[in-house]
């Protein structure tokens, strides 16, 4: 909407211009014929309307302000350490419990045992069991924690951690002593809410030591919390920049030949459930419930397909693992005792696989060769500039050595906390040994990634120069 001057006697007043313009322009004639037509004499006298110009009137008139953008004043503001940790913390606890306490609460059905309060008491039970915290009953420690929730906890507290770190305006400042503050604040407030849960569920028909889960709700709430304020800080990217390219390309490619394997046994995992499709139904309607009891059941056994996928890779590496005291699950051995009505237990081989077996070795070779393969593409890539030479065999060959006790590790971390007792009875001991695991992926695959990064340094032509 146009605006008026503040002064009215103002002389660039756009209005006062346009109407002089109006008046002051000639006319010219204008070179078409047109038809005439008779003018009546008193048209010729009719009064024309005028337009007065008065300033005072148009000075009078109200006038819009455009309103003008607004700077920020001074640096914005951020939120404090302390409150941002806590509001971060709680979200993600209570993201990763309310699933714990819904499905707890479906399978409770099966004992005819609902209500809200024993579905939170069993889910804190089962919130903490997922955090590495053994729970004390009458049958003795149940220790097996479900690797599902595990994972969607560290997820959850990496999604606080980074969620802090722009709340506290540490984004992108390259800084590994803000990320380091901003885990250990989420850390210790995650261990005393770890503790608060220990406390309501003991003493309830189970026995859980509240020291045991600060320091589990610590760690974890460290481990999670770090990985993403170290991403949002950006700091990560200046450790890998300080770190030698041999050993930096060598980790990532121990890392995903691990994640290879992994890839491999829930493939495996999943077919065979599939396969044995039949027994696992037969399995969930053994309990004869409802639906909510057997969609409890499913859901549980769902929490424990990540233990599933870690043992199926055990499995293929050749330690394979066990199922109760004096029990081997291997693939030119299988020996089980009696085991629970669970559907993921469905996949489990009826006896030794024979010629079958070998194929199944071949998983984690071909994983490590992918893994060898890709590394020396990631090799050629980060060159400075295209050589005519191609890579060095030390530089090809090193790098892929490095990448078998990387794998080793990582594989042998998950095998131990896949595993865990579930009771003190011939149940007491139940997953893959990690020590043999970790020692087996680090030599497979140690030399099938150096095999693999060594065909594609041989397979590849030399860039043209």
């Amino acid at each position: 909407m146009p605006t008026t001057p503040d002064r009215p006697g103002d002389s660039d007043d756009p209005f006062a211009v346009a109407e002089a313009a109006q008046v002051a322009r000639d006319t010219e004639p204008v070179g078409v014929q047109r038809p005439t037509e008779a003018v009546e004499a008193g048209a010729q006298s009719r009064e024309q309307r005028t337009i007065l110009v008065d300033d005072k009137l148009l000075a009078g008139r109200e006038t819009v302000k455009l309103p003008s953008q607004r700077r920020p004043q001074g640096p914005p503001r951020r939120a404090p350490l302390p409150v941002a940790a806590l509001f971060a913390t709680l979200w993600a606890a209570l993201l990763s419990y309310v699933p714990v306490a819904a499905v707890i609460g479906l399978a409770r059905t099966l004992e005819g045992s609902g209500g809200l309060a024993g579905a939170a008491h069993a889910g804190l039970a089962g919130w903490l069991l997922g955090h590495g915290v053994a729970i004390g009953t009458s049958i003795g420690s149940l220790g097996l924690s479900p690797l599902l929730l595990s994972l969607l906890a560290v997820w959850r507290l990496s999604r606080a951690g980074l969620h802090v770190t722009r709340a506290v305006g540490a984004r992108r400042s390259r800084s590994t002593a803000r990320a380091l503050g901003v885990a250990f604040a989420i850390a210790l407030i995650y261990s005393l809410l770890g503790s608060v849960a220990a406390l309501a569920v003991d003493g309830r028909g189970t026995e859980v030591t509240p020291g045991r889960a600060a320091l589990n709700f610590f760690l974890i709430g460290g481990a999670g919390a770090l990985a993403g304020s170290l991403s949002g800080t950006d700091a990560l990217s200046v450790w890998a920049d300080r770190l030698p390219r041999p050993l930096r390309h060598g980790v990532r490619a121990g890392v995903v030949a691990a994640l290879l394997v992994l890839a491999c046994g829930a493939v495996v995992t999943g077919l065979s459930v599939a396969v044995g499709g039949g027994q696992a139904a037969d399995m969930i309607s053994a309990y004869r419930t409802g639906v909510a009891g057997q969609a409890g059941i499913t859901l549980v056994s769902l929490a424990y397909g990540a233990n599933g996928a870690v043992w199926a890779a055990a499995y293929l590496l050749g330690p394979g693992f066990a199922l109760g005291t004096g029990s081997a699950v291997q693939l030119t051995e299988v020996t089980v005792g009696p085991l629970p009505t669970l559907p993921l237990l469905a996949a489990l081989p009826n006896g030794p696989m024979g010629a079958t077996g070998a194929l199944l070795l071949a998983l984690p070779v071909l994983a490590g060769f992918a893994a060898g393969w890709l590394l020396t593409l990631r090799l050629t890539r980060a060159r400075p500039a295209p050589a005519p030479k191609p890579l060095p065999w030390p530089l090809v060959l090193g790098t892929a050595l490095l990448a078998g006790p990387v794998a080793g590790i990582v594989l042998g971390l998950l095998a131990a906390f896949s595993g865990g007792p579930l009771g003190d009875g011939r149940m007491a001991t139940i997953g893959p040994d990690p020590w043999v695991v970790g020692l087996v992926a680090t030599a497979v695959l140690g030399v099938s990634t150096a095999i693999g990064a060594a065909a594609a340094r041989m397979v590849r032509p030399l860039p043209k120069g």
